[in-house]
């Protein structure tokens, strides 16, 4: 782990390691099978590995099957030579990383770089049923283009009010750093900002009784009844001891320099994935360059995103 750890702490080093193919493949596999390769149709572990094609062989059904099969890496002509310093740079550039940047550095095409990141993010998208207890603060923010950046024609169809008008609504809930661990956030789209769904929600991913610190926006009047809810009035201060949204808003500050700064435009179709993106990062900030790889390469399996999929012309295929 030291070794790898030291070869993979800097872009130059993960170009430079996973440059042979073989060894790109023998890491994928590492990964995949630590207790030996097993087949993918029959599960038995009487596998080997064909010596003219990169690829393994079950003795009992006699399947042939790659590294990359019923992982994100499916069906791709790309090799993993380029698929894996792609994911060193999603997960380790803070800003992000565009799709005409790795096209420009992996000598591929930029749709294919597109889809690419996608599928990575996919890769890092964390769900659990484990809810958050202790001190959470609860935080939204509206993600679009600013009227006065659109084309007139544009303005006049999409801006009809003020505030939140045209954009999609986000919210986020940021469970507090404490001894034990650093402060960790759980975003996702909203269809808006009413009281019902945010509600809703925070009994979803929050424990009864924990202590939620808020906005004064009227839709979390009432989280009295199930939580200790304090709120802070942007009107007036911003911090009052231990009352304020701080965390939610720095994590704001990072998400939109990296869609303003990199991805400029982000269609609300796709924004839930960069939201997955940001939220690795956060997430696993503390970790060194080369353990937020590692965490990332390790969960590219049992998942897969096809490109009609992606594009919103089938549903999402599961593995």
């Amino acid at each position: 782990m030291d070794t790898e750890n030291n070869t993979l702490g800097t872009l130059l080093g993960a170009v430079k390691y996973f440059a042979d193919v073989e060894t790109s493949i023998a890491f994928v596999a590492a990964l995949r099978w630590p207790d030996g390769v097993w087949c993918l149709r029959c599960g038995v572990y009487e596998c080997y590995r064909l010596s003219t094609r990169p690829l393994w062989k079950c003795r009992a059904c006699k399947k042939q099957f790659s590294v990359k099969v019923g992982s994100i890496f499916e069906d791709s002509p790309i090799g993993l030579d380029k698929w894996l310093p792609a994911l060193w740079m999603l997960v380790n550039c803070k800003n992000g990383v565009s799709s005409y940047e790795i096209a420009r550095d992996l000598g591929i095409t930029q749709k294919s770089a597109w889809f690419m990141l996608h599928r990575l993010r996919l890769a890092v998208q964390y769900k659990t049923f484990e809810k958050i207890c202790g001190r959470v603060e609860i935080d939204e923010t509206y993600i679009g283009g600013k009227a006065r950046n659109m084309h007139k024609d544009k303005r006049a169809r999409v801006i009809n009010g003020t505030g939140g008008m045209g954009k999609v609504a986000v919210m986020g809930l940021l469970d507090r750093n404490s001894q034990e661990k650093h402060s960790t956030v759980r975003v996702s789209v909203v269809p808006n900002v009413r009281k019902r769904g945010l509600h809703a929600r925070v009994r979803e991913h929050v424990e009864p009784g924990s202590a939620v610190y808020t906005d004064a926006l009227k839709s979390y009047d009432g989280l009295g009844s199930n939580y200790v809810h304090q709120v802070i009035n942007h009107a007036e201060a911003y911090v009052e001891g231990q009352i304020h949204t701080n965390g939610m808003e720095n994590f704001w500050s990072l998400l939109k320099r990296a869609l303003k700064g990199t991805y400029v435009s982000v269609e609300p179709f796709h924004l839930f994935r960069y939201l997955d993106e940001q939220a690795y990062r956060f997430n696993n900030r503390k970790m060194i360059d080369a353990e937020r790889f590692l965490g990332a390469a390790a969960s590219v399996f049992g998942k897969r995103l096809t490109f009609n999929a992606l594009t919103g012309k089938e549903l999402p295929e599961t593995c």
